[in-house]
């Protein structure tokens, strides 16, 4: 039985977390409407009928609307609360009348952005918030006030980062009473920074990682459950038209169709069963609409990857060997 990190927190939380970007119409457009509150009805059923019963939100995402029309299922079915692990991030500002695009990590910033998400999930708390990205201006003690306010009023239960460094994350660790829990960074099959982060060491080609190096260690150190954005590679290896894209790209499909049926499970499965092999016990965060597609992605639970397998995948996905 593999236990996450988060199972100290929540027990029986599940492999996957579902991501609700999707959730809430057009990004730009008018307001949820009735069709926009049926599919989260039916996204959330298939969750639960699948197990799945961590949600990731963020208060930018389309816009705040996808915590709207998800705070609409839970208004009307408010048995579901209890069933769920919500988490949301907050700190992303985009352009208004104040200023440009940026970070805000200020004590009113945090304390005024939870108020909005819980107006939003029409729910008295969040079992955690995120930090969505790093701040440069962040004063850690605005961020201890923010946190042990929002703890003690009981609107957030645990804190976590997303984006961040372990630099970053042992930073701000130094000035919070209570542990950071998770962190959420881009991890998948074309995005493998975080495995050439360690395979590249004191190695002429890690000099462009675009990774935070030595942040899974300090995860795996810590306790703290790493979550994958983008753990799809927006259905790259699982369906998507592949005209145009270059070889190593083509290869990596015909691997995760091999070992699909090699394992006799979704190709969704075996993309996401790359990130879940690893010791870190990274749970990836799903983000699709579709029942079909979610029901595919959660046969991972049926799959471990050989090392043999990983490391073939590996290649692939890179275009050559490891040194």
């Amino acid at each position: 039985m593999i236990r996450l990190p988060l199972d100290k927190y929540f027990p029986d939380v599940s492999r996957l977390s579902y991501g609700c970007m999707g959730l809430g119409g057009e990004w730009h457009g008018e307001d949820i409407n009735d069709n926009d509150v049926r599919l989260a009805h039916q996204v959330v059923d298939t969750l639960l009928d699948v197990g799945i019963n961590h949600i990731d939100h963020a208060d930018i995402y389309r816009t705040g609307k996808a915590e709207k029309v998800f705070g609409r299922v839970l208004a009307e079915r408010p048995e579901l609360r209890e069933k769920l692990i919500l988490q949301s991030k907050c700190g992303i500002r985009f352009g208004d009348e104040q200023g440009p695009n940026r970070y805000d990590f200020s004590e009113q910033w945090i304390i005024q952005s939870v108020d909005n998400i819980l107006q939003r999930l029409q729910t008295e708390y969040l079992d955690t918030l995120m930090l969505h990205r790093p701040d440069p201006l962040m004063a850690t003690e605005e961020v201890v006030r923010a946190f042990e306010q929002l703890s003690s009023q009981g609107k957030v239960r645990y804190f976590g980062v997303s984006n961040m460094s372990g630099q970053q994350m042992e930073f701000l660790q130094r000035h919070l009473p209570e542990p950071l829990i998770a962190n959420q960074l881009e991890m998948s099959l074309t995005n493998l920074g975080w495995v050439e982060d360690g395979i590249l060491v004191a190695n002429p080609e890690g000099s462009n990682i675009n990774f935070p190096s030595g942040t899974i260690e300090y995860c795996q150190t810590h306790g703290i459950q790493l979550q994958a954005w983008g753990s799809m590679s927006q259905g790259l290896f699982s369906g998507r038209n592949l005209d145009g894209q270059p070889d190593h790209i083509h290869q990596t499909a015909a691997k995760v169709a091999h070992y699909a049926g090699l394992y006799q499970v979704s190709r969704e499965a075996i993309v996401l069963a790359f990130l879940t092999r690893h010791p870190a016990q990274i749970q990836p965060v799903i983000g699709t609409v579709n029942s079909d597609r979610i029901r595919a992605c959660a046969d991972v639970e049926r799959v471990t990857l050989s090392r043999e397998h990983w490391y073939d995948l590996l290649f692939a996905a890179r275009g050559k060997h490891v040194p």
